[in-house]
This record gives C-alpha cells, sequence and structure tokens, in this order.
C-alpha cells in the first residue's frame, strides 16, 4: 500500500481563523480530513502532521524514509528560511510536493524565496486547500510512472 505523508508547518493549526481573506475558512482538520479521503479512495495510507517546531518537522522527514513512499509538505513561513528542512527533505530520498494554499509569488517579496522548491518534484500555491489534492494527484504520478 502507498502511504504518504502530509506535513504542515507553523501556524498552520490555526487555518480556518487565521487571515482567512488569504487564506480561507477550511480548517486544518478540514484538510487533513481532505487528504485522507483522497488517499482512501485510491488505497492509499495518509498520514497528516502539523508542527510549529522546525526539529520536530525534520524528525518527522527523517521518520518518513523508511515508512512513507513521498511527502507533501507546506512548510509554511519556514519554506522561505529553513536549509535545516530543505536538506532534511534532499536526505531521505523521497518524492516531496510543495503546497501553499495562498500564491507565494503574489505575495510580499520575502515569500517569493522557496528552500522546499529546490528539492521538490513540483510547487503548487494559490489552489486553496484543493492544492493539497493537486499535490496528491503530482505524487500519484510520479509513484506510478516508471523512472
Amino acid at each position: 500500500m502507498t502511504s504518504v505523508l502530509i506535513l504542515n508547518g507553523p501556524n498552520l493549526n490555526l487555518l480556518g481563523t487565521r487571515q482567512p481573506e488569504v487564506y480561507g475558512t477550511t480548517t486544518l482538520a478540514d484538510v487533513e480530513a481532505l487528504c485522507r479521503d483522497t488517499g482512501a479512495a485510491w488505497g492509499w495510507q495518509v498520514d497528516c502532521l502539523q508542527s510549529n517546531h522546525e526539529g520536530v518537522l525534520i524528525d518527522a522527514i527523517h521518520a518518513a524514509r523508511s515508512v512513507q513512499d513521498g511527502i507533501v509538505i507546506n512548510a509554511g513561513a519556514y519554506t522561505h528560511t529553513s536549509i535545516a528542512i530543505m536538506d532534511a527533505l534532499a536526505s531521505v530520498a523521497l518524492p516531496v510536493v510543495e503546497v501553499h494554499i495562498s500564491d507565494i509569488h503574489a505575495r510580499e517579496p520575502f515569500r517569493h524565496l522557496s528552500y522546499v522548491e529546490k528539492v521538490a518534484l513540483t510547487q503548487i500555491c494559490g489552489q486553496g486547500p484543493r492544492g493539497y489534492v493537486l499535490g496528491m494527484e503530482a505524487l500519484r504520478a510520479h509513484l506510478t510512472t516508471p523512472h
């Protein structure tokens, strides 16, 4: 069975109430249910984790190495600052898809840089919560394509 990790970084636990004009009103629980339901329809095991702590995210990436087939990550603000998360993703050699609810390229200039993008198969942004499903679809396409 294909197993994927949906990893969410800082402040994403506040989805639904944090800046709804930017992030909408969908909660993190809603996003996780959407991902689990999508995965279940494909026969996938979907594990979800959110943390506001960089080290917890890195530990989860390391742990995924031996049990997951891929990672969909919204690293939140760590996207723009964390070389450590980029290095962790590169080190586990799993396919990674980067997701952002808002369009980071249409926001403040400091959000335009993504360290995660440097090690991801693709970046999906500005699609709201649906971006997670698009990320899973991109991961699915990668996993089912012979390499």
